[in-house]
């Protein structure tokens, strides 16, 4: 078994096995569809991190034990609460020694979500499902890997390689204690150990090899405030510090929407985790940072 997978039961009672890169949501194409007005189109995903499966948030809302949660380790015997009276119950969670990744030339090593899609451009890009223009797909049956491209589709074990548009890729095994060091969301955003540098009217976000991310004015205050508080706070507590002339709580309302939206928008666009200032959904809003990644607070 060269692949890990969570066994959820549905609340249909149907078994679906799910890994890396898979999304639970309304939509049909998803990989656990769920046709409740009430689940988001794209509610969760399954994400492999290091030696540990995890469910993410991803527009939606989830529960365990009662607790609102926006990111959880996955374990037998959890009922995971999507909405009321729509739960999902992990089964099982089965995981190998070692998994399916791919590297090539511009692609740093990247576990292989159950279909994946190479795109080529300015950057290489492995995205998380299927899409029409993409230079090549991968995707597993549960049984064996196969690669199409536009000139032929064959098996993928560990060792081949292909070629598309004169790039090389080459299919690899991945150990599992250090498979979650980088993963592709189904937005474009990278995973991938960021480092902070907090200056209060600028943070520098660095990711890898790129060159640093600037964020700068309203957006960078958000980001220092919670580097600051180093726990999650209240969102008005948050937006009274960064504008205090601001008495009308409706005008003030309006403007931390405008400006986390923009926020976040900016974090997308860098291919940044968007939840890297993250809300809890009851009014508390944290600064999110993953592990690996680190924060130099020059405020």
């Amino acid at each position: 078994m060269s692949r890990a997978f969570v066994r959820l039961r549905a609340p249909d009672g149907a078994l679906h096995d799910l890994g890396h890169g898979d999304v639970i949501g309304r939509l049909w194409s998803v990989a656990l569809p769920i046709p409740d007005p009430r689940v988001s189109e794209m509610h969760a995903m399954v994400s492999l991190r290091g030696s540990v499966l995890r469910l993410l948030g991803l527009r939606g809302r989830f529960a365990v034990d009662a607790t609102p949660v926006a990111d959880v380790a996955l374990a037998a015997g959890q009922e995971i609460v999507l909405a009321d009276g729509v739960a999902l119950t992990v089964v099982d969670v089965l995981l190998p020694d070692e998994v399916m990744a791919l590297e090539g030339d511009g692609l740093a090593r990247q576990a292989l979500p159950n279909v994946a899609s190479l795109r080529l451009g300015a950057r290489v890009e492995l995205v998380a499902g299927h899409l029409p223009d993409a230079a090549a797909t991968i995707w597993s049956d549960g049984l064996e890997w196969r690669v199409r491209t536009a000139r032929a589709e064959h098996a993928l074990s560990f060792g081949d390689g292909f070629t598309v548009d004169q790039r090389r890729f080459r299919a690899v095994a991945l150990r599992l204690d250090a498979s979650g060091a980088e993963a592709t969301l189904p937005d474009g955003a990278v995973l991938v150990p960021l480092h902070l540098t907090v200056c209060y009217d600028t943070v520098h976000v660095h990711r890898g090899g790129d060159p640093p991310v600037a964020l700068d004015g309203i957006s960078a205050r958000i980001v220092s405030e919670l580097a600051i508080i180093k726990q999650p706070v209240a969102w008005e507590a948050l937006a009274r510090e960064i504008w205090r002339d601001d008495d009308a709580s409706l005008q003030l309302r309006r403007r931390w929407d405008v400006a986390l939206a923009r926020l976040r928008r900016r974090l997308r666009d860098a291919r940044i985790r968007p939840d890297l200032v993250r809300a809890d959904g009851s009014g508390n809003v944290e600064l999110f940072l993953a592990r690996g990644d680190t924060l130099d607070d020059r405020t």
